[in-house]
């Protein structure tokens, strides 16, 4: 890959890198959205925040709500599993949405998009969504960081948006520097609902937590391994674990 680009906008600094077949958006030196022309899966985060969406009361769901789109990575992946699906998007930096439609295809994948704070929108927010994803992350000086605690007001809003039977997932960053928070989330979502799950990929430094009143094992991802019909996507899909922590 080679870089081809570095914009400033409204919230972050930028870097475009392509090659012949992929595209990447960087951010504080760690790719923040990827786009393939002929695979869906990295090994990494989006790989997981997709199979998590899968773990609800509803094999399929029909409606999914991403708090945090960037280049939509991970919806891009959900659309080819569940290609009926609803999907709604709240993002605050309008530029990376702009240049995801530029350069890896967003529109294509027929998502709702709103531009502004997803927390505040979430506040007003009285729709319900089978699956509710939280991955917002913020660009710091050298690191991404969560704007927000997850209190008692978020958690409150979170639970609103979510439908019977249905989950919110979470994606955590788990390396230096974000443990306490990984810690705090596991224990907010730990005493508000029944079942959690952490999904997880050797390759990726993080864990997306799963909870609702019920959450699927492992074993409904294997109904989805056919999907995919390139050998490496395949692969990539069998690496994921799901492991149950409360």
């Amino acid at each position: 890959m080679r870089r081809t680009g570095t914009l400033q906008t409204d919230h972050q600094s930028l870097e475009i890198w392509k090659s012949a077949e992929a595209t990447e958006f960087r951010v504080a030196g760690a790719v923040h959205a990827f786009h393939h022309k002929r695979r869906f899966l990295t090994g990494l985060a989006w790989d997981m925040i997709a199979a998590a969406a899968l773990l609800g009361e509803k094999t399929k769901p029909s409606s999914v709500l991403m708090l945090g789109l960037a280049g939509g990575t991970s919806l891009r992946v959900l659309r080819h599993l569940v290609p009926d699906a609803r999907f709604t998007a709240i993002d605050i930096d309008e530029q990376i949405v702009m240049l995801a439609r530029q350069h890896m295809e967003l529109d294509a994948l027929g998502i709702n998009v709103i531009i502004g704070d997803a927390y505040r929108w979430l506040e007003k927010n009285r729709q319900t969504f089978d699956v509710v994803i939280d991955d917002i992350y913020l660009a710091g000086k050298t690191d991404v960081f969560r704007p927000h605690t997850w209190d008692t007001r978020l958690m409150q809003c979170l639970r609103r948006a979510i439908a019977p039977g249905g989950i919110l997932a979470a994606n955590l960053l788990t390396g230096r520097g974000h443990r306490a928070m990984q810690s705090s989330v596991r224990q907010k979502l730990k005493s508000e609902f029944p079942v959690v799950r952490s999904v997880r990929s050797p390759l990726a430094m993080n864990e997306v937590l799963v909870a609702g009143q019920e959450v699927a094992p492992r074993g409904r991802l294997g109904g989805f391994t056919t999907d995919f019909t390139h050998r490496g996507d395949r692969a990539q899909w069998r690496k994921i674990t799901v492991e149950r922590i409360c």
